[in-house]
């Protein structure tokens, strides 16, 4: 250890192989920032405003796009400085905190979606008991115990990894802090650490993609036995955008963090990477304006409402 220097600050090299196009690089991702921030906020400004969205499923909506907003907040203006700059300076305590967010709102984003999934089960396969169950009550605890989870998860990986060796190189070739990269670093043993986010991904990964699963399993026989097509049609509608968002979600987190790093370039999985930590944040509340019939009624008030109060006056 001794000969050794401790590491203290990170260096992220972020997207170095591009060169001349990162001015490009930087346009999108930007663009695709103020996109993500722009129509989340419109999504929790809809559901606050439109009474007809007052119901349980926009209000998990609503802590979604939150979820999103602090996610990518968390990522990309580091990403943007980095990615101008061709690589950037990031201290080892910022770069756990990064991470600990990261986590935090990744086990957030899959709780979220579980819930969301139970919420349309129940909606379609149970509607006679939907109102008694998914009361406002009932639907606060849900998201306390997401939020709740979401960072006692991520601090029971963060914890130990505060307590690790980082003697070098002190160099990350990504754009943000994430698990194996980090790990990498330290001249300790993690071995330990790596069998706990193991076990730990059973839980918050795992287990919530397969209620995911068995729910619209379920959902799906239950819309089969609806004899009317226009019955059928309007089942489906209430949880195809759900069903988009959470293909789209575990589609790319199995794309980034299953399939072994040697079977594809370094430069695709940091594209995977922005994919799900800035792109997809976008893309859900722009699948919920196009595929949600409530919202796209909403959007269409909201547009409304100026002019006609304007041919009031």
């Amino acid at each position: 250890m001794e000969n050794h220097t401790m590491v203290t600050e990170i260096n992220l090299l972020g997207f170095h192989q591009l060169h001349s196009r990162r001015h490009l690089l930087f346009s999108i991702i930007l663009v695709v920032y103020c996109l993500t921030i722009s129509g989340n906020v419109l999504i929790i400004v809809l559901v606050s405003c439109f009474r007809h969205l007052h119901f349980p499923m926009y209000f998990f909506l609503t802590q979604m796009s939150i979820s999103d907003i602090l996610l990518t907040t968390n990522i990309a203006p580091h990403m943007l400085s980095i990615v101008n700059h061709e690589g950037g300076i990031i201290s080892l305590k910022a770069c756990i905190t990064q991470y600990y967010f990261f986590g935090a709102f990744e086990v957030l984003e899959c709780l979220l979606l579980t819930v969301m999934s139970y919420d349309r089960y129940l909606a379609i396969c149970n509607p006679l008991q939907y109102n008694s169950i998914m009361d406002h009550a009932f639907c606060i605890k849900l998201i306390v115990i997401c939020w709740l989870l979401g960072c006692i998860m991520a601090l029971l990986i963060v914890l130990p990894i505060t307590q690790l060796v980082f003697c070098g190189p002190n160099i990350i070739d990504h754009f943000f802090c994430d698990f194996d990269p980090l790990l990498k670093l330290s001249c300790s043993d993690t071995l330990i650490i790596h069998i706990a986010a193991l076990f730990l991904s059973v839980p918050v990964i795992v287990t919530p993609f397969v209620m995911v699963i068995v729910s619209y399993v379920y959902i799906a026989l239950t819309i089969v036995k609806i004899p009317s097509i226009s019955g059928k049609k309007k089942a489906f509608s209430t949880c195809s955008s759900h069903l988009t968002v959470v293909s789209i979600y575990y589609g790319t987190l199995i794309g980034i963090y299953t399939v072994p790093t040697n079977e594809r370039s370094l430069l695709t999985s940091k594209m995977l990477s922005v994919f799900f930590t800035v792109v997809t944040p976008m893309l859900n509340p722009i699948i919920y304006s196009l595929r949600n019939n409530d919202i796209r009624d909403a959007l269409k008030k909201m547009n409304l409402n100026p002019l006609i109060k304007g041919n009031m006056k």
